[in-house]
């Protein structure tokens, strides 16, 4: 290994798969892998297919293991345990970073880690889902939450929660690193009263995520959209969600009025976040910890509104960066979105702060340096 230590970064998803989780975990790994004294494995689950694959990535070796089955979101395989421990000694892997709120891979990870040490980072709070027909996966839920995690909490050598309201937050052996944003890439394009009057929202749209409320979006875009000309909802991101979303718009009248462009990476997402004039994070539950969405659309310049639920109020400095809404509630969201489309010196006000709070608080490389500090502090094995 020539003389670099191994940090195997277990994560149930992975890039090219969009998501928080994913982008933070690939952040980790490159950050490793870019260290003259660190080296980088990827261990994640294939979206599709039982065997595993190996492969290069970018100089970071990603080992997929075969998936047999979904529950929900969650990914999971009965060979597992075993593949894990085997993967973890053939990579030589003398640190493990293993990702969560999905139950199953990082649970395993830190299990099998023997006498490696191990950092399990937690990315979210509580996963009910509170949503109509969701009561036996909220009772699974809260068995695990009240059962399961503690233990595994236990086992690992460090937490770290990306926000206070994370499952991990306030544990004796907990740290906080947020996640974080490329402030040279999302960079602020032209005063946001001067953007057309597009909203944008960017994340999955996942029928088992109906907590992120994007259907109140749609129905609050329904709600202002007659008394605000020329207003656009685009939704930016992909899920088995997406047709029924759009189904609603058409039902609401305003389908010509949404647009749906799908899931967007690099230049593209950049480029839909600079030139919209607000983002708009609707969650209803406290799943949603942090909302990577928000400071990605910050560092842009760009007005955010979210939900006062879990751990948004905290990224938006409670309502300094950002407008706050009551989560679930139509009427409020479309009227603190008509508040940032009519209000041009609301909009440059609000565009700067966020880009303020972002280079302040949310820029990766000082964030990653914490993880590098982190694993190095183990020492040798």
């Amino acid at each position: 290994m020539s003389g670099r230590r191994t940090v195997a970064v277990v994560a149930p998803y992975y890039p090219p798969k969009i998501g928080g989780v994913e982008n933070y975990a690939a952040r980790v790994a490159r950050a490793v892998a870019d260290s003259p004294d660190l080296r980088a494995v990827v261990i994640t689950s294939r979206l599709s297919g039982l065997r595993t694959s190996v492969t290069d990535e970018d100089g970071i070796r990603v080992i997929r293991l075969g998936t047999w089955l979904r529950l929900s979101n969650t990914p999971l395989s009965p060979l597992w345990p075993v593949q894990l421990r085997r993967w973890l000694r053939r990579s030589g892997a003398e640190v493990v970073n293993a990702h969560a709120p999905v139950p199953g891979m990082a649970d395993l990870a830190v299990a099998v880690a023997g006498n490696r040490p191990t950092v399990l980072t937690y990315h979210a709070g509580s996963m009910h889902k509170g949503e109509p027909g969701s009561g036996l996966a909220d009772r699974l839920i809260g068995a695990y939450e009240r059962r399961v995690l503690p233990r595994v909490f236990r086992r690992a050598r460090t937490l770290v929660a990306v926000s206070p309201v994370s499952l991990a937050a306030g544990r004796p052996h907990a740290v906080e690193i947020t996640p974080g944003v490329d402030t040279a890439r999302f960079t602020p394009g032209a005063a946001a009263s001067q953007r057309p009057r597009t909203l944008v929202y960017a994340g999955r749209m996942d029928r088992s995520s109906a907590w992120k409320g994007v259907d109140v979006l749609v129905r609050a875009f329904a709600e202002l959209a007659p008394a605000v000309p020329g207003a656009r909802l685009r939704l930016v991101g992909g899920g088995d969600a997406l047709p029924g979303l759009l189904d609603l718009a058409a039902e609401l009248g305003v389908a010509d009025r949404v647009e749906s462009v799908g899931e967007l990476t690099g230049d593209d997402l950049v480029e839909s976040l600079r030139t919209a004039a607000a983002l708009v994070l609707p969650s209803r539950t406290e799943a949603e910890s942090f909302g990577m969405a928000l400071v990605e659309a910050m560092a842009c310049g760009t007005p955010v509104i979210g939900s006062a639920v879990g751990g948004i109020p905290y990224v938006l400095a409670g309502g300094e960066s950002g407008l706050l809404v009551p989560p679930g509630e139509v009427a409020a969201l479309a009227a603190a979105c008509t508040r940032v489309l009519s209000d041009g010196q609301l909009a440059d006000r609000l565009g700067a702060a966020g880009r303020r709070r972002v280079e302040q608080h949310y820029a990766w490389s000082g964030l990653t340096a914490r993880y590098l500090d982190l694993f190095r502090s183990f020492g040798g094995s």
